[in-house]
């Protein structure tokens, strides 16, 4: 995720970091070379782009914007919900901390707390495609098996099954173990929103739809554009496919909020704010320090 202050005029113009530009740099390129070859063509044999009008690209663009806005809000719907999700896991984590301390037995107590811990670096792995039970593993006192579900399912089981022995042995009371059962609940509404945002992308002839009308507005709008224009559609071309491709890259980097990109979600930061918590609650010291920006880029 870039983290850095409001941009100024000048940053605005010469920023590169999480401007999508270099990813869309290439196609960009080829659009305004394309453009201007058109004005070539259109310089040198000018009865070839007498008839072509503007209206019917007009008419196209102006859909196709429409059409961009709605994907894009449905992709940062997903990047702003999958936030919401890991925010409720902090939250929750955090109250089953406060919770716990009713809990006499600081080994049981410790282990409760060290398998929430487990459960948020099981899934920062599971959601980036890597090893859960690896991640986890120096973390959670029993570790699933290679041929569980979910694990880290599995690790929120475990936990619930803590709690309700130590209700049943008295070291917590009936309602603080429900105030307990009900955080591991919302927990594990958070799993669950994580897990179909990562397996439910957005419908794929929706998207490819979009791809091609972007393609095909982009090559074809110099035809109009070179006989009103001249020598200035290269520059315009360039202007409108920087904005095109971009809105799309970026719809594709928002879709899936979990990855590496640049304007991914900052899950490293996000797991290393509960560890710090645990850490510090279990009395643990130095904690370890605090994610930061790298070259504006929060990992």
């Amino acid at each position: 995720m870039i983290v850095r202050p409001h941009p100024n005029l000048l940053n605005v113009l010469s920023t590169l970091k999480g401007s999508i530009a270099r990813r869309i740099a290439g196609r960009s390129l080829l659009v305004t070379l394309l453009a201007a070859g058109i004005v070539l063509i259109e310089s040198l044999h000018p009865d070839y782009f007498a008839k072509v009008s503007a209206t019917p690209f007009t008419l196209l663009g102006l859909s196709l914007s429409i059409f961009m806005s709605f994907r894009n809000n449905a992709c940062y719907d997903r990047w702003y919900e999958a936030r919401k999700a890991w925010g409720d896991i902090i939250t929750e984590t955090r109250s089953i901390i406060r919770e716990t301390q009713a809990i006499k037995d600081d080994g049981a107590r410790a282990t409760i707390l060290r398998d929430l811990c487990g459960f948020a670096h099981g899934l920062n792995a599971a959601l980036r495609c890597q090893d859960a039970r690896k991640a986890m593993a120096p973390w959670v006192s029993q570790l699933p098996a290679l041929n569980r579900a979910n694990c880290c399912d599995v690790v929120l089981r475990d936990v619930g099954r803590k709690c309700s022995e130590a209700s049943e042995a008295g070291q917590i009371s009936e309602w603080r173990y429900t105030l307990l059962a009900n955080h591991l609940s919302v927990m594990s509404r958070a799993l669950t929103t994580c897990d179909r945002i990562k397996n439910t992308p957005l419908p794929f002839p929706y998207t490819l739809l979009l791809h091609r009308t972007i393609y095909l507005f982009c090559i074809l709008l110099p035809f109009a554009m070179a006989e009103p224009l001249g020598w200035m559609t290269p520059l315009f071309m360039a202007i409108v496919s920087y904005t095109f491709f971009g809105l799309d890259a970026i719809g594709n980097e928002l879709e899936d909020p979990f990855g590496y990109d640049e304007n991914d979600l900052p899950l490293d930061a996000l797991v290393r704010v509960i560890e710090r918590d645990i850490l510090d609650a279990l009395g643990v010291q130095p904690l370890p320090p605090v994610l930061e920006p790298v070259e504006f880029v929060l990992t």
